[in-house]
This record gives structure tokens, sequence and C-alpha cells, in this order.
């Protein structure tokens, strides 16, 4: 009997850890957030009833700053240890080519998009299962297939595996390539028109934590924002 249960643990802990490297960060990390959260109201619960409110009430701030239930002027007090949300220089930013708009949510590290030209106009990639969405990319232009990929990254990590994408990729069609103009260079940090060289170098760090290919992210998005301070840094110094 001890025999079983020792496979059967060992079977459950293999699929654990599966589950965690084929996870996507941003969800994996909102789960630890919501579990943590859970135990510590779960362990002020248990104290709070034993009387030891010194030790109750700060572990029940702190976990209701985790779940996002703090009220205004302590919400933060989960942040004294790293874990709180960090609140970058602007909600969400957007990197919009031909056909595809998406946003990255800051707070979550989200990506969401939508298509803005093309039979699909005004649908949400949601919408679509990995099959629909893979045979797409050969109607695409470069730019397009690039946030397309960065949005299958995100939502199907393990789809480049199992997708033919030499097939795909000769079809593609030539990028148009131009100059960032201002205006996208702010949408895509998430600030205001006027944004200052500090608020600029604020929104890139917090923005390239999320997107750095090294931490998971997307190379072609991580290169965009990139191009973005550069653009705004440019006009800055002009």
């Amino acid at each position: 009997m001890t025999l079983v249960a020792g496979a059967v643990a060992v079977i459950t802990l293999y699929l654990l850890l599966q589950m965690f490297r084929a996870a996507n960060p941003a969800v994996l990390a909102r789960a630890i957030k919501i579990v943590g959260g859970i135990l510590c109201l779960a362990v002020a619960a248990f104290t709070g009833i034993r009387g030891e409110f010194v030790v109750a009430i700060p572990i029940g701030l702190f976990g209701a700053g985790l779940l996002g239930w703090a009220p205004s002027g302590i919400g933060n007090f989960g942040n004294i240890f790293g874990l709180g949300s960090k609140h970058s220089a602007g909600n969400s930013s957007q990197v919009r080519s031909q056909f595809i708009e998406m946003m990255l949510d800051h707070d979550s590290g989200r990506l969401a998009g939508r298509f803005v030209a093309g039979p699909h106009t005004g649908r949400s990639l949601d919408d679509f299962d990995l099959p629909q969405l893979a045979a797409m990319i050969p109607t695409l232009d470069v730019d397009s297939v690039a946030l397309l990929e960065s949005y299958l990254d995100r939502r199907f990590p393990a789809w480049r595996q199992h997708a033919d994408r030499d097939a795909a990729g000769g079809q593609r069609r030539a990028a148009a390539n131009g100059k960032m103009t201002a205006e996208e260079a702010y949408q895509i940090l998430g600030l205001q028109p006027g944004a200052g060289r500090d608020e600029i170098g604020r929104a890139h760090r917090a923005l390239m934590k999320k997107l750095h290919p090294d931490q998971g992210g997307s190379t072609y998005l991580a290169a965009r924002v990139n191009e973005a301070k550069d653009t705004l840094l440019r006009t800055h110094h002009g």
C-alpha cells in the first residue's frame, strides 16, 4: 500500500511540474497571488479566532492586498514584500499593424488582440482557436504575423513545436515597416503625449520586465518597446 501511495505521489508531482513548465507566466503569477491571498486570510481568521489580533490584522491586510481587496491607503501593503501590483506609468500599451491591434495590460501582463482589417475586422483573437489562427498566418503581413505569434506564445506556449512555420513563412508578404511616429511610441509605452524622460524610462523598464524574451516574453514586442523609447528620447533630444 505504501508503494502504491508513493507511486501516485511521484506521478502527481511529475504532472504538476509539467503543468508549471507549460503555464503562462502571467497566469501563473496571478494564480500564486490568489492562492497566497487565500492562505493569508485563512491564517488571519484562525489567529483572530484565538484572539491574536496583533498577528491576525497584518496578515489579513497582506492577504487582502494580494487579492486586490485592500481599501485605498493600505493597498500597497503587499508591495513592501514585492508581491503586490506594481503600476507602471500607464494602464495598457497598444501596438498596431496593418491587420492586428495588440493590447498589453501593465498590471497582469496579459496580451489581448483584435483584428482591425480583413475579413475578421472587429473580432477578438480570443474568438479563434489555434488551428484557425495558424491558418491565417499566410494571409498576413510580417508585422501582423509577428504580433499574432506573440499572442500565440502567451496563449499556446507550445504551439511552435507543432506548427509548420517554414511553409507559412514562405507565403508572407513584405513588411510595410515605416519610421515609428511619436504618437505610436506613446501608445506602445502607455504614456500621455508630453511625458518626460523619467516617465519614458520607467515605462520602458516596466514593460521590458514583462516582455523580455529571457522572461518568456516576446522578442518582437520587446523590440517595439525599445524602438518606442528611442523614438521619444530622440524627440526630447531634438
